[in-house]
């Protein structure tokens, strides 16, 4: 290891991404997992696997105040896991708890792209309740907007994906965390 700072792919603590729907957390965060060892865990899963229900079932029966409800529950639930990697959803950020929870599990990494680049990855999703609108490109330039200084608020690091394979965005990961756990 270049200098002697790095740490093993051992010493890693928890890993969380944060960012925009379509940033690529869930698809990059199993990579990051399976490079490390670490455990891969996805809020949005585990969300689906409590309500027994997708996503766009949720928004639909019991709305997103409900949606936002479980994801807290769910994040508290494992808060005190080791080891990780936790893929979230985009709106997570939205709760000030969430905020600071997110903060003392782990390394926070906020993964962007352009908003371009957004549109073009979730417009070929159609399960995604927010942007189920007569404008959805409006949807996600609101929606960022919005959110886009509360990811700031929550990150010890931003990764712009954009254009970027998903391999070498795994890689900038990887090496942003070992730096953070070193210190």
């Amino acid at each position: 290891m270049p200098g002697g700072w790095l740490l093993s792919m051992a010493e890693l603590g928890n890993i969380i991404l944060i960012g925009f729907m379509g940033s690529g957390k869930s698809s990059v965060g199993r990579l990051v997992a399976r490079r490390t060892g670490l455990q891969f865990v996805d809020t949005d899963a585990l969300v689906e696997k409590q309500e027994g229900k997708a996503i766009p079932e949720i928004f639909a029966e019991q709305g997103e105040e409900h949606f936002r409800y479980v994801e807290r529950l769910m994040l508290e639930e494992i808060a005190n896991e080791k080891r990780m990697v936790l893929a979230t959803g985009g709106g997570i950020v939205l709760r000030e708890d969430n905020r600071q929870s997110l903060r003392d599990i782990g390394f926070v990494v906020w993964l962007t792209a352009n908003e371009d680049e957004i549109f073009r990855r979730v417009s070929r999703n159609t399960n995604r309740p927010l942007l189920q609108t007569a404008d959805p490109r409006a949807a996600v330039k609101d929606l960022f907007s919005t959110r886009r200084e509360l990811y700031e608020q929550t990150a010890d690091c931003v990764i712009d994906s954009s254009g970027m394979p998903h391999r070498a965005v795994v890689d900038r990961i990887i090496s942003r965390a070992r730096q953070y756990f070193a210190a």
